[in-house]
């Protein structure tokens, strides 16, 4: 799949493109919302950069490859990619995808900057050839921590499915909450079914259920199963992955699906850039745009400023070394990259973190809970 972002005005069209490769899910059994919504992110950036001259002169073109959360896939999009001659590659939302995709960028010496996903050991060693935009797993789910623990909750459950991401997310959970006087019990989906997983979750005798399952399914029908279990009232059901965060959590769930606090990585408020990026988004989209499709459009932005840097993307090496150097107004605040100790990519720091949940009230308005 291609998506081609042409420049207006004759005098851009005369220079040859930059190809900028774009890994994003947009089949299942990818989140394909979340593919949507990065996807519009992606494009109306580079619509942007090309309305403002490209880059040095040249347009930038997307070409889009769908992962579909197959890491196999991602990783044959990566080499194909770097045979078509792609300056960079940015996007992907599936953490275990991302790191398919990163390590392969990092054999190939091909510059990378993810979207989305959080898992901290992105590559297996240190490399300089990839960065990231949104927090690292480790900082998110302690903040998610963090807010249970103030909420009152001391012993969590989580239904769980086999994943390395999921894995980490319990074990940053149960290192956090431990010593804090908090614990974690595992629930595992795979031998469970939803009735059986409630039952489970009555004898035990916790006050929070996290969701650490995929979506649609099994996501929802576990909480469907809990909404109607009366041994479970009260019981907080949470969703540190983010799975009320689209519109199709809404419409599947209705009332069911509210008040599930969930993280997303958006400020308080947006900035200037934000504001207008929102609008145009809110009008491609035909909703609101999630905190992926800001995802989306800052990588643009950032590589755009890179690309720059390293005088036009022909030198992909010279690409990679001006990570560093990235200072640019994202739609959330201002972008820079660093090295964060335990984190084998160049980080941004500065990505807000939030814990948010649906109003009861009016289930199209989110509520801030906690930020991290």
């Amino acid at each position: 799949m291609n998506t081609p972002t042409s420049p207006s005005g004759t005098e851009r069209t005369a220079r040859p493109v930059l190809r900028v490769g774009a890994l994003v899910p947009l089949a299942r059994p990818g989140w394909t919302e979340a593919g949507r919504h990065l996807l519009a992110g992606l494009t109306l950036a580079v619509h942007d950069v090309n309305e403002a001259g490209g880059i040095d002169g040249r347009p930038l073109e997307l070409v889009v490859r769908d992962t579909a959360a197959d890491p196999r896939r991602a990783v044959a999009a990566v080499d194909e990619l770097a045979e078509l001659g792609v300056a960079a590659l940015a996007g992907e939302y599936h953490s275990v995808v991302a790191r398919a995709a990163a390590g392969r960028a990092d054999v190939l010496g091909l510059p990378f900057l993810c979207s989305s996903a959080v898992l901290d050991a992105l590559t297996e060693e240190p490399t300089r050839w990839v960065a990231r935009l949104a927090p690292p797993q480790s900082r998110g789910w302690r903040a998610y921590a963090d807010f249970l623990l103030g909420a009152g909750h001391r012993r969590i459950a989580v239904a769980t499915q086999p994943s390395v991401y999921w894995a980490s997310g319990a074990r940053i959970l149960r290192e956090h909450l431990a010593p804090r006087g908090g614990s974690v019990a595992d629930l595992d989906m795979a031998a469970l079914d939803p009735d059986g997983m409630c039952g489970a979750l009555a004898e035990d005798g916790a006050t929070a259920l996290l969701l650490l399952l995929g979506h649609p399914d099994p996501a929802v029908p576990v909480v469907e199963a809990v909404r109607r279990d009366r041994r479970l009232a009260g019981l907080t059901v949470g969703a540190p992955a983010g799975q009320p965060e689209f519109a199709e959590w809404a419409r599947l769930l209705g009332g069911d699906g509210t008040a599930i606090p969930f993280l997303r990585y958006l400020p308080d408020r947006l900035t200037p850039l934000g504001e207008r990026v929102e609008r145009a988004l809110r009008q491609r989209l035909g909703t609101a745009p999630s905190f992926v499709a800001f995802e989306g459009y800052d990588t643009i932005t950032v590589l755009a400023d890179v690309l720059r840097l390293a005088g036009g993307g022909a030198d992909r090496a010279r690409t990679a070394a001006s990570w560093p150097r990235v200072d640019v107004a994202g739609t959330r605040g201002r972008i820079r990259f660093s090295r964060t100790p335990g984190i084998s990519v160049w980080q941004w720091d500065g990505a807000p973190v939030q814990v948010v949940d649906r109003d009861p009230s009016a289930g199209d308005r989110f509520r801030i809970l906690h930020t991290g």
